[in-house]
């Protein structure tokens, strides 16, 4: 049986609508699959690089850098002396609200460093966190606004409580996690396959 050019253009044109369909819906999939995973993070993305697309890239990027760091749960000990300076920094609060709300600062990037988490620059550290704690990351970019405004003269008492209840947020985010969560080796440390 041999087809006509019009069936054939037609199987054609049928083949191309399905990989067309299929595309777009794996597309929507992934976006709604971000959206969900990174919330007001994804908004915050889609607004500071100008494009769904470009957000989006730079997101799974961002997916693709943590999975590469060795995180891991607090081990209890070390999550108690945590728990124990937090407390110390919230006690200084009532004295000396700013020089608290440095110590707030320097406690979280502990947390950070001991959970692995790489030191660097804020923007990079909150990118990073935003992968696995997109919840509470805006909490933190909020704190750390505040703490320049403290920093140039501009921050009352009242902002300086707010930055402390923000970074709160995260502290309890980073120490709380349950340690089935996240629990995973770098792939530079895995073995390799043969």
């Amino acid at each position: 049986m041999t087809l006509s050019p019009l069936a054939i253009a037609i199987i054609i044109i049928v083949v191309v609508v399905l990989i067309g369909g299929g595309l777009i819906w794996s597309r929507r999939r992934r976006s709604s699959a971000l959206h969900d995973r990174f919330g007001s993070e994804y908004e915050r993305t889609v607004k500071a690089v100008g494009s769904t697309s470009k957000a989006e890239a730079v997101l799974a990027e961002r997916e693709k850098r943590v999975e590469e760091f060795s995180l891991q749960p607090l081990p209890p000990a070390q999550r108690e002396g945590f728990v124990g300076e937090w407390r110390q920094v919230q006690a200084q609060f009532v004295d000396d609200p700013q020089q608290a709300l440095g110590r707030a600062d320097v406690l979280l990037g502990e947390v950070m460093a001991a959970r692995g988490y790489p030191v660097s620059d804020f923007e990079q550290r909150a990118a990073d966190l935003s992968v696995d704690h997109a919840e509470v990351v805006e909490n933190y970019r909020a704190a750390h606004d505040i703490a320049l405004k403290h920093k140039r003269g501009e921050a009352s008492t009242e902002d300086l409580r707010q930055a402390m209840i923000h970074y709160r947020a995260l502290f309890d985010d980073l120490v709380n996690e349950p340690e089935h969560m996240h629990h995973r080796p770098s792939r530079s440390a895995e073995p390799a396959r043969h």
